[in-house]
């Protein structure tokens, strides 16, 4: 019985309440999130040795980061969704069952993901405008590369955080989320400047951020309220996924749709900056692209 009052303030607080108490750590927990992005690029600009050409690499490899979170939200959000339903209904069993389905789905499409990522890296960054100059290129190579061995701890903390709010745990989402973005910002300035670790060091600061998330949000599974977690949870249930999949597929398309714009916009950057009479100097080309991911 405890475990089904653990979730009963959602029907006795007023809704304004509760708008407060959800809302509130989900804006704050989104806001950090773009922190990630935003930190490396300042970092990156301000080290002397990278510049622009660590922008417009950074500007290249970052759609591949929101492809990612589409696949993240649409299990988290869809999922989360479920479960309010599920607990509302008081349906422990399938409750339990679709938070374990979607461990396992985050997880095994993150290995896909990944896999993907080194094995076609060159035309996935060339697609998105990395090819504009050699130095770029290359720097947005070594990026892509640490980023990618860091996505199933990226996307399994993403995909988790609404998970966790449908616990009625906002705030302990939110605080995963901050955590990883403040060691973030402090790895970032410490791989990037004393130990000029460039973008190789921009990169592994954002994983090693992403996988403290990544950790506490396996903690928090151990030790969720409404729902406890069993051997049984762990499988495939193609019926509660394809109920909390539908819920969570316009999440992906809202990500996903951003994706193809920015394939557009910095294709469409790089391929008429070029015509400039400065920015079309092999050395300059890389610039309109780094203006664009700093103004993104």
């Amino acid at each position: 019985m405890s475990e089904l009052r653990s979730n009963e303030f959602l029907v006795r607080e007023k809704p304004g309440k509760l708008m407060r108490k959800y809302a509130i750590p989900c804006i704050i927990s989104l806001v950090v999130a773009a922190l990630y992005n935003i930190v490396d690029q300042i970092y990156i600009a301000n080290a002397d040795y990278l510049g622009s050409f660590g922008n417009a690499a950074n500007t290249t490899v970052f759609p591949m980061t929101v492809l990612a979170l589409a696949i993240a939200v649409m299990i988290g959000d869809g999922a989360c969704a479920f479960v309010s339903i599920l607990l509302g209904r008081k349906n422990q069993q399938d409750a339990h069952k679709t938070i374990g389905n979607a461990v396992v789905l985050t997880v095994g499409s993150s290995v896909i993901v990944t896999v993907l990522y080194l094995l076609f890296s060159e035309p996935i960054l060339t697609l998105f405008g990395g090819q504009v100059n050699d130095e770029t290129f290359k720097l947005a190579k070594e990026y892509f590369f640490w980023i990618t061995l860091g996505m199933p701890f990226y996307m399994f903390g993403q995909a988790m955080n609404p998970i966790i709010r449908s616990d009625g745990s906002p705030r302990f989402a939110m605080i995963s989320t901050v955590a990883g973005a403040i060691t973030n910002i402090f790895l970032d300035w410490l791989f990037i400047y004393p130990l000029h670790m460039g973008m190789m060091g921009a990169a592994i600061a954002t994983v090693i951020g992403q996988i403290l998330t990544a950790v506490l949000a396996i903690w928090y599974l151990c030790h969720m309220k409404a729902v406890k977690l069993e051997k049984s949870s762990f499988g495939m249930f193609p019926d509660l996924m394809k109920q909390y999949i539908s819920l969570g597929i316009t999440s992906f398309l809202s990500q996903a749709s951003l994706v193809v714009s920015m394939a557009a916009v910095q294709n469409s950057t790089a391929k008429w900056g070029a015509l400039d009479p400065v920015f079309g100097q092999p050395q300059y080309t890389q610039i309109p692209l780094a203006v664009l991911g700093i103004v993104m």
